[in-house]
């Protein structure tokens, strides 16, 4: 059975809790996003979506003169209008501000509440206006669900099911999209290296593959123009965010 891209919950790089109302550090807004998506119940594709829209907005814009988490907050709802995925603007709300200050239950309908919805739908129009109207996406997850299906025609349906290579691929693309790096690279690029990298992980060989000489490699045969210098930048990017995940729980010890 093929692993599902587009509906399966990918869990997020670190299941700790984090105190977002302590000082900011780099990754927090991006963890924040994926803890509310998580809690919103969206699809991994909507909230990889969101994610994308939070990179491209502060690619340009200054974090310092805006609020990170209402941006978040802002890029979900707005992706989900999007996907098609859509989510109630009061669910938004309360699980954003339960996620900020921990133990807090729903807001109810005062000034606190009304201020937060304003910011979250002004924060939506600006966002849509400020990439110019522009918020299509190339995703990653389509070119993976190809890659997959070949590579299990490729592995032998039997084989290739009992592998964790699929789950372990999705979770790795998924969580790549906490880094803004996800931005630098071809969508087609980073599905291969994701698989690559979840063969790694389990040290499985692709059959067919130890004959390749040191130009050729399994993955041309999906992306002719991903060189090996290539392949290995975008795995180590992959990577970067395991060790800031790390990072963000020693400091919030």
């Amino acid at each position: 059975m093929m692993h599902d891209l587009t509906e399966s919950a990918i869990p997020s790089p670190s299941q700790k809790l984090v105190d977002y109302s302590k000082k900011a550090l780099k990754g927090m807004p991006e963890r924040f996003l994926f803890e509310c998506a998580m809690k919103l119940a969206i699809k991994p594709l909507t909230s990889a979506t969101a994610a994308v829209l939070f990179h491209r907005f502060f690619k340009e814009a200054d974090e310092s003169e805006y609020d990170p988490y209402m941006i978040a907050a802002s890029c979900l709802y707005l992706a989900g209008k999007i996907k098609d995925d859509p989510v109630k603007i009061r669910d938004v709300i309360n699980v954003s501000h339960s996620t900020i200050h921990r133990g807090s239950g729903p807001l109810e309908l005062g000034d606190e509440y009304w201020a937060m919805r304003d910011t979250i739908v002004q924060a939506e129009l600006f966002i849509t206006r400020f990439l110019k109207f522009d918020l299509t996406t190339v995703h990653p997850h389509k070119y993976m669900l190809h890659y997959m299906k070949s590579l299990q025609d490729w592995f032998g349906v039997k084989e290739w099911n009992a592998l964790p290579v699929a789950k372990m691929a999705a979770s790795y693309l998924q969580d790549f999209h906490h880094s803004s790096k996800v931005l630098d690279h071809k969508p087609d690029h980073i599905a291969v290296c994701c698989l690559a990298l979840a063969f790694q992980t389990y040290g499985v060989q692709v059959p067919l593959t130890e004959e390749l000489d040191d130009v050729a490699a399994w993955y041309n045969v999906f992306c002719k123009d991903l060189s090996r210098d290539k392949h290995w930048e975008i795995i180590e990017d992959i990577l970067e965010v395991y060790n800031a995940d790390a990072e963000i729980d020693e400091e919030d010890d």
